[in-house]
């Protein structure tokens, strides 16, 4: 049994008349005896909360910064008429809205009810208790029971990158001759045999072929296809800083930084879905002490999806990375010479206790690639000058540079590729650098 404010009031109003009677705890008595009796009958007329029927509809999946909507049918299966209301709750992160439902169903009425839903963060948006609260016709008191009607949202990453996939496959084409250009790239993999025209390095005749016709011949290169891109995703402690702004949120108050997983996993969507289209194979782990999530021998019309789905509910897990387990799993599902893209933070200490270890039997087999998100707001620092405090700022700020460059500088030195790039341009830099490897023949 629950009671309404309208039972308080009529409480608070009873005080008068005891006040002004002669024989107050007669009327007190009175009063009270009847307001019982009252909320009792109104309890007893109000519809069966436990006889509401719930069904759940609606989308499972949306991404991140999107709307999604989750529908609720609800059917009086009492023989009174509901009057109250009902509570779709769901988790603070999902910001549901409205928070609660006014009902006035007849017996037997159906009525189909929307929660919209605008989550902040990744992963499973689960459905919690359903409450539903029905009022007597008195507005004095009522029933209020809970359905467990379970559902699940599973949020994806928002691929905010998407934008510079187009000018990314276009300057594929460029490579693979497929767009005229003024300029003629060399690829590695021979393609075909055509007429020589004016222009074309002389290098490229192929005097076998031209022996054989009356015309010179000149080979036709493309970039290499079919290589296989391993994309590693770092899920250890330096994957939980925030840095930047959260893109996926318009208010102000709300945009703090995107974790800096966030960060590479966007990054490894552009190059992943860059990749597939070169017609190279693209498999993908995210992995920290243990394998977390993998993506392995996707076929190209399904990989973004598949992608998606396993990135979505990774969180990053406060821990140290075990660089030599990361290293392990590579090697036991690669086989082949591959390109491997580790999306990972250039911390000094954390690379040097244990990335260094493992680099050289990375580096024999593979072709590594190192992309790190930089904080924009270490650089910022870097150029305080404004009082005391600024300056210190700073001079801390410049020495996490010097030592970020000093451990590229090294890893470089390693035969490692690093792109080091703010937030908002690691996705664009880890595309450009892929597509500049692939037309020197470097994957």
């Amino acid at each position: 049994m629950i009671l309404t404010g309208r039972t308080g009031l009529i409480a608070l109003l009873c005080t008068i008349p005891v006040v002004a009677s002669p024989s107050a705890g007669v009327t007190f008595a009175v009063l009270m005896g009847a307001l019982a009796v009252a909320v009792v009958v109104d309890v007893a007329l109000a519809a069966g909360p436990r006889a509401l029927v719930l069904t759940r509809s609606g989308n499972t999946s949306a991404r991140l910064g999107q709307p999604v909507t989750a529908t609720l049918s609800v059917t009086n299966g009492s023989r009174a008429r509901f009057r109250g209301f009902l509570r779709d709750a769901w988790a603070p992160s999902a910001r549901a809205q409205p928070r609660k439902h006014g009902l006035n169903l007849a017996a037997g009425q159906r009525v189909t009810l929307e929660t919209r839903l605008q989550p902040v963060r990744r992963g499973d948006q689960v459905s919690a208790l359903i409450t539903a609260r029905s009022i007597g016709p008195l507005g004095l008191a009522g029933r209020q029971a809970s359905h467990r009607v379970p559902w699940q949202v599973r949020i994806m990453p928002p691929f905010l990158s998407r934008k510079h996939l187009p000018s990314r496959l276009a300057r594929l084409r460029e490579l693979e001759g497929l767009t005229p250009v003024l300029i003629r790239g060399q690829g590695t993999e021979f393609d075909s045999l055509r007429e020589y025209v004016v222009g074309d390095d002389v290098r490229s005749i192929d005097w076998r072929a031209t022996a054989r016709r009356a015309d010179v011949v000149v080979r036709t290169w493309r970039p290499e296809r079919d290589r296989r891109v391993v994309i590693v995703l770092d899920t250890g402690r330096t994957s939980a800083g925030r840095v930047g702004v959260d893109p996926t949120q318009a208010a102000a108050e709300d945009r703090g930084g995107w974790p800096r997983l966030d960060w590479s996993m966007d990054a490894a969507l552009l190059l992943a879905a860059l990749a597939s289209r070169a017609g190279d194979h693209v498999d993908f782990l995210a992995h920290d002490r243990v394998t977390r999530a993998g993506v392995f021998h996707a076929a190209r019309t399904d990989l973004l999806a598949r992608l998606v789905d396993a990135m979505a509910p990774l969180e990053p897990a406060l821990v140290e990375s075990d660089p030599r387990a990361m290293a392990t799993a590579i090697q036991r599902r690669v086989r082949r010479r591959a390109l491997v893209v580790l999306l990972t933070d250039l911390n000094a200490s954390a690379i040097d206790e244990g990335l260094m270890t493992v680099l050289p039997a990375l580096t024999a087999k593979h072709r590594v690639l190192l992309a790190a998100v930089s904080d924009p707001r270490v650089d910022a620092l870097a150029g305080g000058r404004s009082d005391a405090v600024a300056v210190y700022d700073a001079a801390a700020a410049e020495r996490a540079r010097n030592d970020r460059r000093d451990i590229a500088a090294r890893l470089r030195r390693h035969g490692v590729d690093v792109v080091d790039a703010a937030p908002e341009d690691l996705a664009p830099a880890l595309a450009d650098h892929y597509l500049a490897m692939k037309a020197a023949g470097r994957l």
